[in-house]
């Protein structure tokens, strides 16, 4: 694919959500890879520049997923983060959000409201880095 494609990482250890996100994601013309845990995405993802955008679950076994936004703020990856979990809990939404998470969503969701956060998140990126990501 087009390196000019959004770079969107899934890490969720459940793998019908992260096929299911995939499919999706890839039907709007984004790039996906995707991540069985924390550690498997910190281990893969070198430069920020990799990702535009990252979907984290919240709750993972080993790491959860605020641990894994921690590590990426203290290691400088200002790499967009949209969180997604089954678990209604208002604290830790918003200390994702204090943060830095670009959005929360509680599953299920809608496809658009994904799609909507996403797009926020690469607009936040490309004002952020004057690049040009664009998709349909």
């Amino acid at each position: 694919m087009p390196d000019t494609l959004p770079r969107i990482h899934i890490v969720d250890d459940d793998r019908a959500v992260t096929q299911a996100l995939r499919r999706l994601l890839t039907s709007w013309g984004m790039q996906v890879r995707t991540y069985a845990s924390g550690q498997e995405f910190l281990s893969a993802l070198g430069a920020p520049a990799e990702a535009d955008c990252s979907i984290i679950d919240v709750q993972m076994p080993g790491m959860t997923g605020l641990e894994v936004q921690e590590r990426m703020n203290r290691a400088g990856m200002d790499v967009p983060v949209i969180f997604i979990t089954a678990y209604a809990e208002e604290r830790i939404e918003e200390q994702a959000l204090r943060a830095g998470a670009v959005g929360f969503l509680r599953k299920p969701f809608t496809d658009e409201a994904l799609v909507a956060l996403i797009r926020s998140a690469l607009q936040r990126r490309r004002k952020h880095f004057a690049c040009a990501v664009e998709f349909e």
